[in-house]
Parts: structure tokens; sequence; C-alpha cells
């Protein structure tokens, strides 16, 4: 038997990196939670959106589940949270 062994290595170059524009404040701001589905991960969030419309003035929360961690985030997903001012993805356990 023949173990093939990959290297995940990229050698190649990137010509143009492109930074979003940072918020100077979460104040009246849609936000955008993630869970990835994993353990925990509802729980966390609430914890999180209990602190960012308490503690940062944010008015608006969108929630969005994945039902695996391994798999990305569907393209409606994606669709939805393009109208938040931010999008905070955590890991649950």
């Amino acid at each position: 038997m023949t173990i093939r062994v990959l290297d995940p290595t990229f050698e190649g170059s990137i010509s143009v990196v492109v930074e979003p524009n940072r918020l100077t404040s979460l104040t009246g701001r849609s936000i955008g939670l993630l869970d990835n589905g994993k353990p925990k991960g509802r729980e966390f969030f609430n914890y999180v959106e209990q602190i960012l419309r308490s503690e940062y003035g944010v008015t608006s929360v969108l929630r969005f589940e994945k039902t695996d961690a391994s798999r990305p985030a569907t393209a409606e997903m994606i669709a939805d949270a393009s109208r938040c001012g931010c999008l905070i993805s955590g890991v649950g356990d």
C-alpha cells in the first residue's frame, strides 16, 4: 500500500490584498452572528448577543447557524449576512 503525502503550503503569489474598512463603533449597527453548529455554540452566542446589545449599543442581531462545522456557510446565509455591518463567526464546544 502506498501512502501519498500532500504539501499544503502555498507557493504562489497574491497580487492584491484588499482590507475592509474597520468599524469605528458598533452603536446602532446590525451585527451578524454565525454559529458553526457545534455543541454549546447557541449558548455562547446568546451571551455574545446580550453583551453586544447592552454594552455596545448594537440595535439588531441576525443569527446564522450552520448544521456542520466542516461545511461552509450557504450562499443564502452569505447573502443575508451582507446586510450586516459586521459578522462574528465562532466555534462552540
